[in-house]
């Protein structure tokens, strides 16, 4: 795991001391020291990590991927310098940025939420991190079991979740905005523009607005290309003495050792399911200008992977196609396609003990290992098309913001398309009436009444209307409301649901001024499908190796916001503006029925993951620390865990989710050290002091 870590302290007083510089991160770089040091922690690559200096007292740290140029980074630090937060976020790629003029330092966070900020008070001044374990760490925090409780209750609604983390004390900057710090006191500023609520922000026409994501894509693309090529570390990975070659093996190639020994394949690659996002970005890094293949000009081909689920039979003839169309798509000379073939090792919830201690749960805890055999196939830069769909579908209370706009006619075809999806013929003509009325009634309801209904449906244990038969209506139909129950929320205990009630019920109150229901409901969702990407780098995490994601960039998440409302609607709108986007680059030989989604074939592999490790996962919650916290109840759990796997329509990703967080905290607990030094460093971890609390 990489992070950076620095703080703030105060000008004058006794909080300037000794105990704050005796503290230092383990195994960090230092970028600059007093008054306001800052640290690079981790594996980062030397390209990875900038430091731009206009003049003494003027700098800029850049982590991550970024295509400014040296002089762009000292133009947007000028522009900062003045108050121009929203330079700082302008560059193509995915970054942090620490721009320090003075005594007043500002950290910028992304606008998807992949690369969040994370602060606290500690010794009269404040510390910040883009990891919240070690500021959790740092000023020895208890867990906030009050969090966790709304994490799983409802998981994408901003009002129960707030700025907090599962660590008492410790805070996230919001998406889209920055932190402001001046002699170790805080602000969080927002440097997003701003629009009116009283009509919708002005919309691009659709041409011009695909035109511009095409053109953040293939921006996005090109900086991952133009960066410095990184080959594995010759010391390899774990499992393998030096990590070196171990020569010719009968019946293995150099690229079976090198997974057999945890190494990725230099070079860049990319994920080739058959779907319309790995696919884009696979086409695109495949045909730019470059060589997105190994060092030395050696290889040029970009290494595409798909995995090859063999043990799932449900589903099959859409797996089928799914891998067809990856071979198609591959057939492209600038492509060497590689097919990863698993068992049943590889099904979710598969060796669920084995995996490291992540910043934070999330429910891609429990696939990560399936995922960490595909990406041992990748290369050291290998893109995934994560936060596709979150940035270019149109989420359904977006409906709603189409009556608001008096647009009903562009209603017609998504609700028409609702009706067929799920082939109900006898009630396909009443479909279209109620989801109309839905969503006139969600842009009828003020923000604060929607809080507070969904307050009052936790008190009540109102979970009807979710859906858990994968219908495509009812989903629809439970999304278009300003707050819903997250899927795990009916396992939940009484007191776990009436805490998480208190703060949608104190949100209702403050009732800030908002932005439209489909607006805010598709950037929470994206917020938290970010948060588990970030969980998914770490938990899947293969040594030597970047995961790409350039749907997350801030200048593709703002160029995708840009496209109109009544495009986002229409049915297959994301394969259509991924399909012109290819075209533009050139790219229009596609395969039959590219764009076609894969539901179908991952809630197979769930169940069968369930039905194989049904005996694991009962055992995981014979004395959970959920229970002990007074989160759920043991039995409850063990009784739908069994019904899943039975085949009971229960929602799957709910189970993921109470999986996911009883396994943290259990790796938690099992942890050991710090991740600080020092003769001032923390002696005792009060975090995992409080799981082995809540285990006695």
């Amino acid at each position: 795991m990489r992070w950076l870590v620095g703080w703030s302290s105060s000008a004058t007083g006794p909080d300037l001391t000794d105990d704050s510089r005796t503290v230092l991160p383990v195994g960090a770089h230092l970028l600059w020291g007093d008054p306001d040091p800052l640290w690079a922690v981790g594996d980062w690559r030397p390209d990875e990590v900038r430091v731009v200096q206009a003049d003494p007292e003027t700098r800029i740290a850049v982590f991550g991927v970024c295509g400014a140029t040296d002089d762009q980074l000292r133009v947007g630090l000028l522009a900062a310098r003045g108050g121009a937060l929203r330079h700082l976020t302008a560059w193509a790629g995915s970054y942090t940025a620490v721009a320090q003029v003075g005594r007043r330092l500002t950290v910028t966070g992304d606008l998807a939420g992949a690369r969040p900020v994370f602060h606290t008070r500690w010794a009269g001044g404040t510390a910040y991190a883009t990891a919240a374990l070690p500021l959790a760490d740092l000023t020895e925090a208890s867990l906030d079991v009050g969090h966790l409780a709304a994490l799983l209750a409802c998981p994408d609604a901003p009002e129960a979740l707030g700025h907090g983390t599962p660590y008492t004390g410790v805070r996230r900057v919001p998406p889209g905005h920055a932190l402001v710090l001046r002699g170790g006191a805080g602000e969080i500023t927002s440097y997003e523009q701003s629009h009116s609520l009283a009509v919708s922000a002005p919309q691009l026409a659709p041409e011009q607005a695909v035109d511009g994501v095409r053109e953040a894509l293939v921006e996005a693309v090109r900086v991952r290309l133009a960066a410095p090529r990184h080959a594995p570390d010759p010391r390899g990975g774990p499992g393998a003495p030096g990590g070196l070659d171990p020569g010719p093996v009968p019946g293995m190639g150099p690229a079976d050792r090198r997974a057999a020994r945890g190494a990725p394949a230099p070079g860049v690659g990319a994920d080739l399911s058959g779907g319309s996002a790995s696919g884009t970005l696979a086409l695109l890094a495949a045909g730019l200008p470059g060589q997105p293949g190994r060092l030395n000009g050696q290889g040029e081909r970009l290494l595409a992977v798909t995995f090859n689920d063999r043990a799932t039979n449900g589903g099959r003839a859409y797996h089928e196609a799914e891998l067809e169309r990856a071979r198609s798509i591959a057939d492209n000379p600038r492509l060497h396609h590689v097919v990863v073939a698993a068992g049943e090792e590889a099904l979710p919830y598969a060796d669920l003990g084995a995996g490291p201690l992540t910043d934070e749960p999330g429910p891609s805890m429990v696939f990560a290992e399936r995922h960490r055999r595909r990406l041992l196939s990748g290369s050291a830069d290998h893109f995934v098309g994560h936060g596709a769909r979150q940035v270019l579908d149109a989420h359904p209370a977006r409906l709603a913001d189409l009556l608001l706009d008096r647009r009903r006619r562009h209603l017609l075809r998504p609700v028409t398309a609702l009706a067929k999806a799920d082939g109900a013929a006898a009630h396909s003509v009443s479909i279209p009436f109620t989801v109309y009325r839905a969503a006139r009634r969600l842009a009828r309801t003020p923000y604060g009444a929607g809080v507070s209904e969904a307050a009052g449906r936790l008190l009540g244990r109102e979970f009807a209307d979710e859906p858990v038969a994968g219908s495509a209506v009812d989903a629809s139909l439970a999304a278009l409301a300003w707050c819903r129950p997250g899927p795990a929320a009916r396992w939940l205990t009484g007191e776990a649901l009436a805490e998480v009630s208190v703060r949608l019920s104190d949100a209702a109150l403050r009732a800030p001024a908002v932005g439209r229901p489909g607006q805010q409901r598709a950037r929470a969702a994206l917020t938290r499908h970010a948060a588990d990407h970030r969980v998914f780098e770490q938990a899947a995490e293969v040594r030597n190796q970047r995961l790409h994601a350039p749907f997350l960039d801030n200048q593709v998440v703002l160029a995708c916001r840009a496209l109109p409302d009544t495009l986002r609607v229409q049915p297959g709108a994301r394969a259509s503006v991924l399909r012109a986007v290819l075209s533009g680059a050139g790219i229009r030989d596609l395969p039959p029925g590219w764009g076609a989604t894969s539901h179908v074939t991952h809630a197979a592999a769930v169940r069968a993951g369930l039905r194989a490790s049904m005996d694991d996962l009962v055992r995981l919650f014979d004395a959970p620390l959920l229970a002990d916290a007074g989160l759920v109840e043991a039995r409850v759990v063990r009784k739908a865990l069994r019904a899943a796997g039975d085949g009971v329509p229960l929602p799957l990703d709910g189970l993921a989710e109470l999986v996911s967080t009883e396994l943290w905290l259990r790796r938690l607990l099992a942890r050991r050290g710090t991740c600080w030094t020092g003769a001032a460093a923390p002696r005792q971890r009060a975090v995992a002091s409080g799981v082995e609390r809540l285990a006695l």
